[in-house]
């Protein structure tokens, strides 16, 4: 059975609205195709360099070519590999590393990681400020955010201060972040590849409960950033509902504006209208990623700045 009628027999609700975004046999192959392992090398703990030759002698190593830090290996277990538990490196999907090469963060910074755990890209936050400044690495959820403490330590990252509110909670923090993340909680379709339930579970009914809560969290996370500063907004789905919807509802609440992102990857065409609604012209700015593209799980990414004197 072909992949495409493999996902029509699970879930006809979910080939129906997503063969509207693409409908060709590899995008329904890449759906479903196991993922293969990447990792983040963790400067925090030793140089690129030296980590990378210690691990050439037993794996193979392929560069991922838009994070410096990032390498395909040939390996089933990371947990069997030493390095990973001294926290040299970290496995981390590929296109999970597309967020914090966007936000850029520096040394001496304040910056938010809204929905945090469990704290890959937080550790790559505090690998680019060189544990210098402030990461304040939020997850409501008290199970995730232990998750997201033991990781942390592990990484050997010492400028982060967890905390467990609802993300919405930062508004009240106006203007005060130089960066935010907002890796947003979703429907997950691009995770697909790692669990199957993703697919038996997916509902409009979960797409549209995720974008209200998206909707919130990208208004509280644009108050709470500096005039100036730069937020990330991204998702590991496809939907255009939690994706472009969401992106374009605060550029017409608010005077965000979108930044070009300009990495090595290829991408899908964003969209800019959906069901009869036409989203801004500004939205071909963002990064669409389908599986297919890169071999990767799916992402969005946006590129959000506050302008000086921004509310």
């Amino acid at each position: 059975m072909s992949a495409r009628d493999r996902i029509r027999e699970v879930n006809p609700s979910f080939y129906g609205r997503y063969s509207k975004l693409e409908d060709t046999d590899e995008f329904w192959e890449f759906i479903v195709k196991p993922l293969r392992q990447s990792i983040r090398v963790n400067t925090l703990k030793a140089p690129l360099n030296v980590v990378v030759e210690r691990l050439k002698g037993e794996f193979e190593l392929e560069p991922i070519p838009w994070v410096r830090e990032g390498f395909f290996i040939n390996v089933d277990n990371l947990a069997k590999v030493p390095e990973h538990g001294l926290g040299l490196i970290f496995g981390q999907e590929a296109s999970s590393m597309i967020p914090p090469v966007v936000l850029d963060p520096k040394p001496g910074e304040l910056v938010l990681d809204m929905a945090a755990a469990p704290g890959s890209k937080t550790g790559q936050i505090a690998q680019y400020m060189e544990n210098e400044g402030c990461i304040i690495a939020n997850d409501p959820k008290l199970n995730r955010a232990n998750v997201l403490i033991a990781n942390l330590n592990r990484m050997g990252v010492l400028i982060a201060r967890v905390t467990t509110k609802d993300g919405a909670y930062f508004a009240r923090f106006q203007n005060t972040f130089d960066r935010v993340l907002l890796d947003a909680p979703c429907s997950s379709v691009g995770m697909i590849r790692k669990k199957w339930r993703f697919l038996e579970e997916w509902s409009m009914k979960t797409v549209v409960r995720y974008m209200n809560i998206q909707k919130r969290l990208i208004r509280a996370a644009y108050e709470a950033l500096k005039p100036g500063g730069t937020l990330v907004y991204s998702t590991c789905t496809i939907d255009p509902l939690e994706n472009e919807e969401v992106v374009d509802y605060l550029l017409r609440k608010t005077d965000a504006r979108l930044e070009k992102i300009d990495l090595p990857v290829r991408t899908s065409e964003p969209v800019l209208e959906w069901e009869g609604k036409e989203y801004s012209p500004e939205l071909k700015k963002a990064l669409r990623i389908h599986p297919n593209d890169n071999d990767t799980e799916a992402f969005f990414i946006a590129k959000i700045t506050k302008p000086e004197g921004g509310e």
